[in-house]
This record gives structure tokens, sequence and C-alpha cells, in this order.
């Protein structure tokens, strides 16, 4: 009576993954088990035995849902690298850009420059590498379709203010207030976007956001009324994210990312929660606010990450004192007109007022108070400096009987610009780190793959918060955290086919061994367009990377296949399909 069924049918797989085990992106336990895929679609999960095109053997290592890197500035880089490296290595099957305002759509044929400009200098990405780039598109689905032609890993887009309000304006975008009309002409841009698909809306309050001139990139200059506005398209269409750089001091402030949630009815994921050295205390004032916000049933969730922020620089192609009156034009000077100001005793006198002593007030955001206590000098590159290895500048100028400015500057100039330091003053306190990486109602993201790509990696968060805050200090499980890189990433951006490990979703998939995940070291290696260079984090312990049922990477070589596709929102599968 109770006996096996007879003549049960094995379905013929693409791809079955056996013997792996199964952290499914829930957050319930792990259990081991078998995924067989179809079509780019996982269609059972078991103990399964069907014939398949390929199998691979996961040996007991950890199979996840493929990790949603939430925060990215791939814009330019995908359209030569179209796997966006090194995001997939680390684990990564979908990468979302278009942060913090900045996008390379839409864009006018004679703003191209400018526009490219924006987004280089606030991320630090070499101009002579975004103009490799050929343009050819104009708005933001053109540039969508352009992408979904050629893609590794599969990728979001959302809509970025500062584009969008120069592609209106003009020049008049970092001038002024926007007027009705011009706010209108801005939201249909967002709708035709949205309706082709974008999985949001990304805007930028971040006070230390300049183009090259040292003037506030055009979103810094819409009004409130006018950010209210863009939001009130994806209400009307009920879908897509709200994301907002640098929106922790305005929350904290007024309120205005738990408002803005609240007005639109989307979620709002803000940068961020961290601690710094600069305020002690601001991160639990922060935890209070969300908790409110929260309790309140808005949504408005702050993002945080597992990296430790710090930044390795030369004077050479530094951005800590971007924003000081007298710094700002020196920091873009040629290399002869840098030594030649750091040398100039009145220069130094200038700088020392405002770095220093803080008597001019300015708007830099780059460093404490104190920043020569959490700036290192990493690696002199003369034999007689070797002595000031891993001091911080404090420490030289106490040693050297010199004012700060004078024992930084005379470092610089003997070492003609090539001295490379240290900055770290962020998520530095493991207590603290751990009470924001388990506080439920933040995303752990912010990887910045993209950006920065002379000063940090950042894509290895994903390999870190398993290797260091799983494995070695237990601060999270192996399915928390799991869980946090993948199902609420997805969720959070309305990405609902993706995430988790079920029958039905996109076979995007993830095999790494727990026991010896991690970030690695980090490297220099010059992959660029025109010669340029960037810093690549080493990704150890991941073993398969799987894009809609094809394997990308395999123990971190790619297999040729481009089985990516651009991500759209739940408007555009409702309405196109």
């Amino acid at each position: 009576m109770g006996g096996p069924a007879m003549g049960g049918r094995s379905m013929a797989y693409d791809l079955l993954i056996k013997d792996g085990l199964i952290v499914d992106g829930s957050g319930m336990p792990a259990y081991r088990g078998d995924i067989g895929t179809k079509d780019g679609k996982i269609v059972e999960i078991g103990k399964l035995d069907g014939p398949a095109t390929r199998t691979v053997s996961a040996d007991g290592r950890a199979v996840a849902p493929g990790f949603i890197d939430n925060h990215a500035h791939y814009d330019g880089q995908v359209t030569w690298d179209p796997l966006c490296t090194f995001s997939p290595q680390h684990g990564a099957t979908s990468v979302i850009f278009g942060n913090c305002s900045l996008a390379l759509a839409p864009v006018r044929s004679a703003g191209k420059h400018r526009t490219a400009e924006f987004l280089s200098y606030v991320e630090a990405i070499p101009m002579d590498v975004l103009t490799t780039i050929d343009m050819d598109w104009e708005t933001v689905p053109q540039y969508m379709d352009k992408l979904d032609k050629r893609l590794g890993v599969n990728t979001g887009t959302l809509i970025g203010h500062t584009p969008v309000r120069y592609y209106v304006m003009g020049d008049e975008c970092q001038k002024r207030e926007a007027t009705t009309d011009e706010i209108k002409a801005m939201q249909d841009v967002v709708r035709d976007g949205m309706i082709a698909g974008a999985l949001g809306l990304s805007l930028s309050r971040q006070r230390g956001h300049f183009d090259p001139q040292g003037v506030p990139i055009p979103a810094l200059w819409a009004s409130e009324d006018e950010v209210f506005a863009l939001g009130d398209v994806l209400r009307e269409l009920s879908t897509g994210t709200i994301q907002v750089g640098g929106g922790v001091d305005q929350e904290l402030k007024d309120g205005m990312m738990a408002r803005l949630a609240e007005a639109t009815g989307r979620m709002v994921v803000y940068n961020s929660l961290s601690q710094t050295v600069r305020s002690p205390d601001k991160w639990m004032q922060h935890i209070a606010r969300v908790d409110e916000t929260v309790a309140r049933g808005i949504r408005a969730y702050p993002m945080c990450s597992p990296n430790r922020v710090t930044q390795d620089f030369t004077m050479r192609n530094c951005q800590v004192f971007r924003g000081l009156p007298t710094w700002h034009p020196i920091l873009l000077a040629t290399d002869e007109e840098k030594l030649r100001a750091y040398a100039d005793p009145e220069v130094r006198d200038k700088l020392h007022a405002e770095a220093v002593e803080r008597s001019v007030p300015v708007q830099a955001v780059g460093f404490s108070r104190t920043w020569w206590d959490y700036m290192w000098v990493n690696e002199p590159t003369l034999e007689k400096n070797r002595s000031l290895q891993f001091k911080s500048i404090g420490e030289i100028a106490k040693m050297q009987g010199k004012r700060v400015i004078d024992a930084f500057l005379d470092l610089v100039v003997e070492e003609n610009l090539e001295t490379r330091f240290l900055q770290a003053e962020n998520n530095i306190d493991d207590e603290a780190m751990t009470r924001i990486l388990t506080y439920p109602n933040a995303l752990v993201g912010l990887g910045d793959g993209g950006a920065h790509v002379q000063f940090h990696g950042g894509y290895g968060y994903t390999t870190r918060l398993l290797g260091e805050w799983v494995r070695e200090r237990n601060v999270l499980t192996l399915e928390q955290a799991v869980r946090k890189l993948t199902f609420e990433s997805a969720s959070a951006f309305g990405i609902h086919d993706r995430g988790m490990l079920r029958p039905g979703l996109a076979a995007d998939v993830v095999i790494f061994d727990p026991a010896t995940v991690r970030a690695g070291k980090e490297t220099v290696v010059h992959d660029f367009p025109a010669g340029g260079w960037r810093i690549k984090e080493e990704a150890e312990g991941v073993h398969y990377t799987i894009v809609n049922g094809q394997v990308l990477l395999e123990d971190g070589e790619h297999t040729g296949a481009l089985p990516g596709r651009v991500l759209r929102n739940s408007w555009y599968h409702a309405h196109r399909n």
C-alpha cells in the first residue's frame, strides 16, 4: 500500500548540482541536497538522479542563491566588461548600478563628456577610461536595451537624478531650482525609464559630491519638492525602489528618508549606517531613529557594509581633502603645481588653518577633526624614511617636533608625491560593527564596485561577511549571512524571481566553501581601457558562479558564457508579458 510509486520518470536537466549544503536564502537551516535546473530556472530540489547536460559536484560545499551586489557603479565598465569584474568572482550573479544619483543615461550627444565627468569625479573613475566609451544611446530604455545584448552577470539599473536634471536643464542644472515645467519634464524622463523596467530612482543628499570644478553635482541643487515629485512617479506606477546617497544626515536632521518612503509607498534605501571616529555616537542615534520609522510601518532602511572603510592613496591622486577652499584646486592641479604649492610656506599656512585648526568653515567631508591620528604612512618610497612606515601623521609630527601639516607635506614633497598613505576612520570598532551587521533593519551591501577603482576594491564585502563575520567572529550564522546577501537585497530592489533557491525561480547560484571563503589581498591590475589601472581584491573559496543556469565562472575563471540579462521591475513584468 504505502510503498514508492512505480514508473516515475526522471527529468532531464541542463545543469545538475549534486551533494551540496543548500543554504537557500530564506534564513532557515541549511540542508544536504541536489538542485536541477532547466531553461535558466530551478526546476527541482531534493535527491535527484535524472540525466543532465552538465553535472557539477558541490562536494558538501555551500550552495546558495547568487549574491546581489546592491550598490555598484559599473555604469561605464559594463560596456566593455560584461562580467562587471570583480563582483562575480566574489559570488555576485546580479549587480545594481546607477546609484547616488549618478548614471550615464539619459544623455544628449552634446552632453556626453559632462555626464561622464559627474560620474568620474564623484566615484573616482578616471576620465581617460570613460572617454573611450561609445555612448551611442540617449534614453534610459536605450541604455538598458544596449546592455541586454551582452552581459555576463545580471544588471539592474537605477535612474540617476544627476543626468536627468542635466538632460532637462542643461548647464542651469547647477545654478538654481527647477521650474514647474522642468520638474514635469524630469518626471517624464523617470516615467519612461520605469516603464522600460528600471529598478528605481537614485538621488543624492551627500554634501561631499562635487564635479571636477568643485561645484556640487546637479542632484544637490534640487528642492525637496523636486525630489518628492520624481519619487511620485514610482508611487503612480507602484514599482521601484528609491536609493539615496548620503541620506543619513538628512534623515537625522528632518526625517526626509522616512517622509519620502511614506509619501511614495516605495522602499527607500540610503547610505549608510556606519561607525565613524568623526562622530562616535552617531550610529547608535541612527539605529534609534530607524527603530522609530520601522515601528510606524515605514520602509526607509539604511545600508551598511562589513568592509573596513580604508583608503590607500598617494598625494598624486587623493580624494581626502576635496572641498577645502585652498586644497581642492591643488588636488586637481598638475604634479609640478602640486609640489610647488606643497613646498610654499604661505600655502601651508592656509592648509593648516583649513584642515588642522578648522578656523575656516569648510564643506569637506573626507576627514575627521583629528585626521592625522587616523592616517598612516603605508609605504614610504625612500629607504631613509623606512622607519616612518605604519606610523600616523600625528606620531611623526610629535617625533619631529613639527606642525601636522609640515610633517605631512615635508614627506609628500621629499618623496615626490609617491608616498603611500592609508586612511582608516570608518567601521573600525568591532563592537559597533557587530551591532550594525546584526541589526535587522539595515541592508548589507555598499560594495561600490566599479568606483574608487584606484583606492580600494570593495567587491569583497560578500566574501568578507562570510569569512570574517561568520567563520572567524561568529557574529552571524551562515544562514543569516546568506539571507542578507540574497533574499533581503532581492526583496529591497523588487527582484522577485531571484534571491532564494526555489523551484520556478531563476537559476542564479554560487557554490563556495564555508571553511575557506574570504576576501583576499588587494593587488594592482592594468586591465582598463586607455592603459587604466585599478585595484583587484582576490576572492578565495568561491568555486562556481552560475547565472541563469549557466556556469559563468569556475574557480574564478570565466567559461566564456554570457548568460546575464537586464533585470526589470514588477510593472514591466506585469504589463509587457
